[in-house]
């Protein structure tokens, strides 16, 4: 049983549990650390299926997690893409107002971006907008310069390199999913589908299941995991040049989505969307995917009525977006107006996982807690990839502070 015992054990092999695996092993290089992945290879969902987007920190509540980490992480973050010679561009963003009723929350959003130590961020008016994005129409906007791409599937890959590199008596295991726990006064057993693995101590990183893993360990979860996933389009030949770079709208403030945007992606092309539509699959990326256990779960959480009852105008028009290109197209449109249907073809999707609360509220910010030996990550949403590196290390200070170890 002594090489299955391990130090930590991390379920889940996105890019926060990599990058805490990593983080905790260079504060402590002689811990045995183990990283458990249920998929054949790491980063398979959230951390494979964003925009690859490296965010500035423009539009978080100051003072939040999310705020906090988005901005050191980024800068962390692009530190490591260059050191490790990382595919990645620093291009910039601008956010783009088309209407006067959207100028009150783009000053916030602005404000915001200077309260959070954004560098370099400015207003811009029509005239500048269009030397940035020719074919982009807009009244005003804000020009974020470093917002930048980069492909977070690459970064994780590279943490899960450095980790076997540089501290061999840790690993990562892929096509272990976990499927029970045994608590021991001084240990626990992790069960998986290819065997049982003693951990000392439990850090759970599980994405789309943190809310059912964090339960079958042993914690009081009163949040649950809603899935929406985001369909893209991507831009055709003949459409790729209406694109430079990076085009948000202004963020709705009722609704807790970005809006649909223009991402430039690292590895060629560039992809419009996400719309974002309650998904009966947890992990279904295809329109028509279903779960029985998935979709009677998520009902049965109040808060999801809850939440649909808020939102119900926003929902409808998202479930459009998704069956009707014609719908999409119209909103894309609001912020490139010559914007044709052959200019789009169809691309990829994701899925995100939304932690509600109890009475239907989204949790917005990073929700990490510990219950005894173990820590739970049971919301990384949205700037989490970006962010990863300082998450990684806010998880390394919690395991430092609540585990014995030296």
């Amino acid at each position: 049983m002594e090489n299955t015992h391990f130090d930590i054990i991390i379920v889940g092999g996105g890019i926060v549990g990599l990058a805490s695996a990593y983080k905790i092993n260079i504060k402590y290089p002689h811990k045995k650390i183990l990283v458990l992945e249920k998929e054949k290879e790491v980063a398979a969902h959230q951390t494979g299926h964003n925009s690859g987007v490296i965010h500035s920190g423009l539009y978080y509540k100051p003072g939040s997690y999310k705020a906090k980490n988005c901005v050191d992480g980024r800068r962390e973050l692009v530190a490591f893409a260059k050191e490790h010679n990382i595919n990645h561009d620093i291009c910039g963003k601008i956010v783009v107002a088309t209407d006067e009723s959207e100028l009150a929350h783009m000053n916030k959003v602005f404000n915001n971006g200077l309260a959070n130590g954004v560098e370099g961020i400015e207003k811009i008016d029509g005239k500048r907008i269009k030397e940035i994005e020719p074919f982009c129409v807009g009244i005003e906007g804000i020009w974020v310069p470093c917002t930048g791409i980069i492909d977070y599937a690459d970064v994780a890959r590279k943490y899960v390199e450095l980790i076997h590199l540089k501290f061999p008596q840790s690993k990562v295991l892929t096509s272990h999913e976990v499927t029970a726990f045994e608590k021991y006064e001084n240990y626990t057993n992790v069960i998986t589908s290819k065997g049982i693995f003693k951990g000392t101590y439990i850090i759970t990183c599980a994405g789309l299941q943190s809310d059912r893993i964090a339960k079958k360990e042993g914690a009081k979860v009163n949040t649950a995991i809603v899935g929406f996933r985001g369909d893209y389009y991507d831009l055709s030949d003949k459409g790729l040049e209406k694109v430079k770079n990076l085009i948000y709208p202004v963020p709705n403030p009722k609704y807790p989505f970005l809006g649909v945007h223009f991402t430039r992606m690292i590895q060629g092309g560039t992809e419009c969307g996400p719309n974002a539509v309650f998904v009966f699959k947890r992990e279904g990326y295809g329109k028509t995917d279903f779960s029985l256990k998935d979709t009677a779960e998520a009902f049965a959480f109040g808060g999801t009525w809850k939440f649909f009852a808020k939102n119900i105008k926003f929902g409808w028009d998202e479930y459009r977006g998704a069956f009707s290109k014609t719908f999409f197209l119209h909103r894309l449109r609001k912020l490139i107006p010559s914007l044709e249907m052959d200019d789009l073809k169809p691309g990829r999707a994701g899925v995100r996982a939304m932690a509600l609360a109890p009475e239907g509220e989204m949790i917005d910010d990073f929700k990490i807690e510990v219950n005894g030996n173990a820590i739970h990550v049971l919301n990384a949403p949205s700037p989490a990839a970006t962010s990863s590196l300082a998450i990684g290390t806010a998880i390394e200070k919690m395991a430092s502070e609540h585990f014995d170890l030296h």
